[in-house]
């Protein structure tokens, strides 16, 4: 969208480049100067505006970056609550893991007072519970991997979507950052040369 200060110093170069040569020179033009006084003068009453325009937008910057950390804030606190989440089911997990033992432990009790009466069905008993006891402790260490690589997945996923959001809302502040200062620049090189041609070399009609 073009600004009306765009559009003024559009204007100006367009009658510059339409007024006429004065006699016998190819660089010194005849201008009437009403016509571009008052061309400066309304170039001169808008610059205000513009500038409140673009400060705002650059004041409103800060807010949306605010935002967006706090997006990002929020996103970590849920990835957190779930991480606290799957610590407790680990413990569980870990209690499993003593009862797989005691498990063991009454086995190998039970297997050495059963050996003084029968050998045969003292070995049976343990090796059962042995199979018995690394079944749970496999079934609890492919269950907290599982939940773990979850939570892996997880916080992968929010750190890339609140970094993918910042840089956006940082890329779209220095494009209107990059806008306002191109337009300063453009706007203090026409109202420098203007005044400057005005006294030197065009006279009025």
């Amino acid at each position: 969208m073009t600004s009306r200060i765009e559009q003024l110093i559009s204007e100006i170069e367009e009658y510059i480049d339409g007024c006429k040569y004065q006699p016998l020179s190819n660089s010194k033009i005849v201008v009437n100067r009403d016509e571009l006084e008052e061309l400066l003068v309304e170039l001169r009453l808008r610059v205000p505006d513009e500038i409140k325009q673009y400060q705002k937008i650059i004041s409103n910057r800060d807010a949306i970056i605010n935002e967006a950390h706090q997006q990002a804030d929020s996103i970590l606190q849920q990835a957190t609550a779930q991480t606290n989440q799957l610590v407790n089911e680990h413990e569980i997990m870990q209690k499993a893991y003593a009862q797989a033992d005691e498990v063991i432990n009454q086995a190998n009790n039970q297997a050495q007072d059963i050996v003084n009466q029968a050998s045969m069905q003292a070995q049976e008993i343990v090796d059962k519970a042995v199979v018995d006891a690394n079944g749970i402790r496999q079934s609890a260490v492919t269950y907290t991997d599982d939940m773990l690589k979850n939570l892996q997945t997880i916080i992968s996923h929010s750190m890339e979507g609140a970094q993918g959001r910042f840089d956006a809302y940082i890329s779209s502040m220095q494009s209107s950052l990059d806008v306002v200062i191109s337009n300063r620049q453009e706007l203090t090189g026409a109202v420098t040369q203007a005044p400057d041609e005005e006294q030197g070399s065009m006279p009025t009609e």
